[in-house]
């Protein structure tokens, strides 16, 4: 079989990491990926390779874009982000102060802030959601706004798998003084400000040939992975009663990574699930902000929450619905024993199905950012994302 190409750069001092990136090809599976960092600024990483479609005929080029799923919620909630440092909401404020519909079915004293750290207890939506409706907004509005929070709301923390964007979707539509939805704020004070190759939702003028093809998990993967998924999890998604089956299940397309291959999917934009992009604009977003997020103007005080500490509920991490113990904040996940990513408990990003994985650190002032189309099964540090990212702190840390 022909050998992946490897395009792209590193810094000087940083050679390690494109030898880890062609490993991957080697020994790891890899089909096609961009990896990407940036160090006080400066990109030291900015890797591509491999292959865009399942067939190996066309190549991952650098302008090639590819399904984040769940690391997209890291982009969204730095959105959010954006709208709070310009005094659009209180994160401390009840949802229901800028939304009155909200507070439904015991959600009146909801706030911003636990709704953000996935203690509210609306990881699933009872009513069903038909495909037709996903690009409805006020459609979406009504069906979560009548939802009830499957437990006290800040006792425990569960994962808002798909419901959490579009919470946050309306808030920006009841907060954004044009009543944007949180794709177009996003791409508007954002995307354009910093140039980014980046979406929620993408756009039709985006050619398919651009669109690298998820590839499917195989029953072999499975079989030879099979300790890569906790078992409590498994357990919990093949039961169709459970919260955990339920909160992957509606709408049910969402539910297959297969599914984002499909245009009239791609093009719709959910925020906590339907991000495109490619590993450097990911990048240069966490980036930015890891910086102090000076060119989007963000407030210090923003800055200062993000990099602040997990917020615990009442009851313990065990998060309900991915049945491993977790930490999130302000709509990341935060670093933990299992998940310990970045050099501080200042880090923060999401990772997302397959293994791609963006975040701030902080206290390195990187941004880092691992993009693929072959579907690994971990919750996160997929092998292949893991040795890229210890191999930058390695070569940093050997640097310094």
């Amino acid at each position: 079989m022909q050998e992946a190409e490897i395009k792209g750069n590193v810094a000087e001092g940083f050679d390690e990491v494109r030898s880890v990136f062609k490993e991957n090809f080697k020994k790891r599976g890899e089909l096609g990926a961009s990896c990407c960092a940036f160090y006080k600024g400066q990109k030291i990483v900015d890797l591509w390779g491999g292959y865009s479609k399942l067939e190996k005929k066309e190549n991952w080029e650098e302008d090639t874009i590819a399904p984040v799923y769940s690391t997209v919620k890291g982009i969204s909630a730095l959105t959010l982000a954006h709208a709070h440092s310009r005094g659009l909401f209180d994160y401390e404020k009840k949802m229901s102060i800028y939304w009155p519909e909200f507070s439904q079915n015991g959600k009146e004293d909801i706030t911003i802030k636990q709704l953000m750290s996935h203690q509210a207890g609306l990881c699933v939506i009872d009513e069903p959601i038909p495909f037709e409706r996903l690009g409805d907004p006020d459609f979406i509005c009504k069906v979560i706004e009548k939802q009830k929070p499957a437990w006290i709301p800040g006792t425990k923390h569960g994962y808002h798998t798909v419901s959490l964007g579009w919470y946050q979707n309306e808030l920006i539509r009841r907060v954004d003084p044009k009543k944007r939805s949180l794709s177009q704020y996003f791409e508007e004070e954002i995307a354009k400000q910093l140039n980014l190759d980046l979406y929620i939702g993408l756009p039709e003028t985006i050619p398919n040939s651009r669109i690298a093809t998820i590839e499917r998990i195989t029953f072999s993967q499975i079989l030879t992975n099979l300790f890569d998924i906790p078992w409590a999890f498994v357990l919990a998604f093949r039961n169709k009663k459970s919260l955990t089956y339920k909160s992957f299940k509606n709408p049910e397309i969402l539910g297959n990574p297969l599914n984002y291959n499909k245009r009239e999917l791609q093009i719709i934009g959910i925020p906590s699930t339907n991000g495109f992009g490619n590993a450097r604009s990911i990048a240069a977003l966490y980036s930015e902000f890891a910086m102090g997020g000076k060119n989007l103007g963000i407030d210090e005080h923003t800055i200062a929450l993000l990099e602040s500490d997990a917020i615990e509920p009442i009851d313990g991490i065990l998060d309900q619905i991915l049945k491993v113990y977790n930490n999130y904040a302000y709509g990341f996940s935060k670093p933990h024993k299992a998940f310990n990513f970045g050099s501080s408990k200042n880090a923060y990003g999401t990772p997302g199905t397959g293994g791609s994985f963006g975040f701030a650190d902080p206290n390195l002032k990187l941004g880092y950012a691992y993009v693929m189309n072959k579907c690994g099964l971990k919750l996160w540090n997929d092998p292949r994302e893991l040795a890229l990212r210890q191999s930058i702190y390695n070569c940093i840390k050997n640097n310094s």
